[in-house]
C-alpha cells in the first residue's frame, strides 16, 4: 500500500459518517460505531419526535447499523480524537472539493446538468451553452426548494394519518352497528321455537358476509393508506438527511432527488358506508306468534286532543267533542299535541296490537306506549326519560315541530302496518312491520316504572290517518 492509499485510509477512519467531516469529540455507541458527540445527539433528537412508534424509552437506533443503543452508553474515543487531529494536520489530507476531471475547486453549479462543476468545465464544450450559478447561490435556491418539498410531504403525511385514524374509527363504528344487529337477531330468534335455528344461522351468515364485504374494503383502504404513509415517511427522511449535508454533498444528484417527489402518486379515498344494513332481522312466523297476544285497543276519549276525529261504521265524530272552556281545562286531556291513549293500562304480561298508517305529504306521527302520568300540557321530547317509548313514522323531508325531540327513533320509510309488542316483565317494547314481519326497533330496560298505556300521536292536519282496531283516526284541518 503506497503513501496515497495510506493517507486516504487515514482520512476515512478519521471522518464522521454523519457530518462527513473529521471527528470532533468522537464517542462510541454500544454497537461499536463512532460519531461526533454533537452529530449523534442531533440525530437522536430528531428521532425523539417519532419515539412513540418505537416503544423503547431512552434508546435510539445507530445511524450505521440501526441497532438500538441506550443514549447514556456513549463512551469517549480518545484514540480516535488523536487520529482525527493527525488527519487535520496532514498536508496531503487538507479537505478540498475538487473536480474529478480537472482537479479544480468546484465553485459553479450547472442548472441543466444539476451538478457542481469547476471553472474549466464551464469553458468546456459540454457546459459552454449551459446556465450556471455560483455554488453559494445554488445552495440558497435549492435549499428553499427542498424546504418546500419537505413541507409538502409533511402536510401529506398529516392528511394520511388523519385518514388512517378516520378509517379505523369508521371500521369500529361499522362493526359496532353489525354487532348490535347481530345481538338483535339472536334475541328475536330466541323468542320462537327451536326449529327456527336453521333460519337464524342463514341470516347470521348473510350479515357476516355483509359485514365482511364492507370491512374488507375498509381494511384494504387502510392498508393502502398505511403503505402510502410509510412511503411518505421514507422520502421525507431522505430529504431531511440531504438537506442537512454539506452544500456540495447536498447538491449531488439533485435532479434525481427532486424527481422522487414529483413522481409521487398520493391518493385519498374513502369507503361509502351503506345507509342501512341489507340483512333484515326477520323471524318467519313471528307476527303470527305475536298475534296470540293481540289486544283490542279502545281509545280513551277523555285523554284525546280536542280536534281529533274518528270514523267508525262510516260515521265521522269527534273523539271527544271540543266544548267552550271546559275541554282545555280537563286535567287528563292532551293539549300540546294531537295525541290520545288507550283506555286499558298494562302492568304485567305480554300485549300486542297493530296500527294501520296512511301517510300523505310531509307527515310525522308517533306510536308506542307511555306512562299514565306523562305531561299532557307541555311539549316535551317523546323519550323514555319523559315516560314515552315510541317510534316516529316520517314521510317527506320536513319534520314538523311538535315532534322535533331528538330522542325518538324515526323511520324514514314507515310500513303500512305497524305491530307493537309490550313484554312488561322483560322490560321491552318492540316494533315490527306487519307487511313483511321484519323487526324495526326495541326499547329494552331492567323494568318499567309503572303501568303503561298504548300511545298514538298524529303530526298535523292533512297528514293522513291511523287505523286502530276498527277506528280510523285523523286530525281536523
Amino acid at each position: 500500500m503506497d503513501a496515497t492509499d495510506l493517507a486516504r485510509k487515514l482520512q476515512e477512519e478519521a471522518t464522521c459518517s454523519i457530518c462527513l467531516d473529521y471527528f470532533t469529540d468522537p464517542v462510541m455507541t454500544a454497537c461499536g460505531h463512532n460519531f461526533c458527540r454533537e452529530c449523534i445527539q442531533m440525530s437522536w433528537e430528531k428521532a425523539r419526535g417519532k419515539k412513540s412508534r418505537r416503544k423503547q424509552k431512552g434508546s435510539f437506533p445507530c445511524p450505521e447499523c440501526r441497532e438500538v443503543s441506550p443514549q447514556r452508553n456513549l463512551r469517549p474515543n480518545r484514540l480516535l480524537t488523536k487520529v482525527a487531529e493527525m488527519a487535520r494536520q496532514h498536508p496531503g489530507l487538507q479537505k478540498q472539493d475538487l473536480c474529478q476531471v480537472h482537479q479544480e475547486p468546484l465553485k459553479l453549479f450547472c442548472l441543466e446538468e444539476q451538478r457542481p462543476i469547476c471553472v474549466v468545465c464551464r469553458e468546456a464544450r459540454e457546459h459552454r451553452l449551459h446556465r450556471v450559478l455560483p455554488v453559494e447561490e445554488a445552495v440558497q435556491e435549492y435549499r428553499l426548494k427542498l424546504e418546500e418539498d419537505m413541507g409538502y410531504l409533511r402536510e401529506e403525511i398529516m392528511k394520511t394519518e388523519k385518514l388512517q385514524a378516520k378509517e379505523e374509527q369508521t371500521l369500529a363504528e361499522w362493526q359496532d352497528r353489525v354487532k348490535e344487529r347481530r345481538e338483535r337477531l339472536v334475541v328475536e330468534f330466541e323468542k320462537v321455537a327451536v326449529f327456527l335455528v336453521e333460519e337464524e344461522h342463514r341470516l347470521l351468515q348473510a350479515l357476516k358476509e355483509e359485514e365482511e364485504e364492507i370491512a374488507v374494503q375498509l381494511r384494504d383502504n387502510k392498508a393502502s393508506l398505511d403503505q402510502q404513509g410509510r412511503s411518505l415517511d421514507l422520502l421525507l427522511l431522505q430529504l431531511e438527511d440531504r438537506s442537512h449535508r454539506e452544500p456540495l454533498q447536498m447538491l449531488q444528484d439533485m435532479k434525481d432527488t427532486l424527481a422522487r417527489k414529483n413522481s409521487l402518486c398520493v391518493q385519498y379515498s374513502e369507503v361509502d358506508l351503506p345507509k342501512a344494513l341489507k340483512t333484515v332481522c326477520r323471524v318467519p312466523g313471528q307476527i303470527e306468534i305475536l298475534r296470540s297476544f293481540q289486544e283490542d285497543i279502545v281509545l280513551d276519549a277523555s285523554s284525546a286532543y280536542p280536534y281529533l276525529l274518528f270514523y267508525e261504521s262510516r260515521q265521522r265524530h269527534y273523539l271527544s267533542p271540543p266544548t267552550e272552556g271546559s275541554t282545555l281545562r280537563d286535567k287528563d286531556r292532551f293539549v300540546a299535541y294531537p295525541c290520545v291513549v288507550g283506555q286499558k293500562s298494562f302492568s304485567s304480561g305480554r300485549h300486542y296490537w297493530e296500527v294501520g298508517v296512511n301517510l300523505t305529504g310531509d307527515a310525522l306521527w308517533a306510536l308506542g306506549v307511555c306512562r299514565e302520568d306523562v305531561s299532557r300540557k307541555d311539549r316535551v321530547p317523546k323519550s323514555p326519560e319523559n315516560g314515552f317509548w315510541v317510534v316516529q313514522l316520517c314521510k317527506g323531508k320536513k319534520h314538523l315541530s311538535p315532534m322535533s325531540g331528538p330522542t325518538p327513533v324515526t323511520l324514514m320509510e314507515p310500513p303500512n302496518y305497524m305491530g307493537i309488542f309490550l313484554d312488561f316483565e322483560a322490560g321491552e317494547v318492540s316494533f315490527y312491520s306487519v307487511n313483511d314481519g321484519s323487526h324495526l326497533h326495541t326499547y329494552s330496560q331492567a323494568a318499567f316504572p309503572g303501568p303503561l298505556q298504548p300511545f298514538f300521536c298524529l303530526g298535523a292536519p292533512k297528514s293522513g290517518q291511523m287505523v286502530i282496531s276498527t277506528v280510523t283516526l285523523w286530525v281536523k284541518g
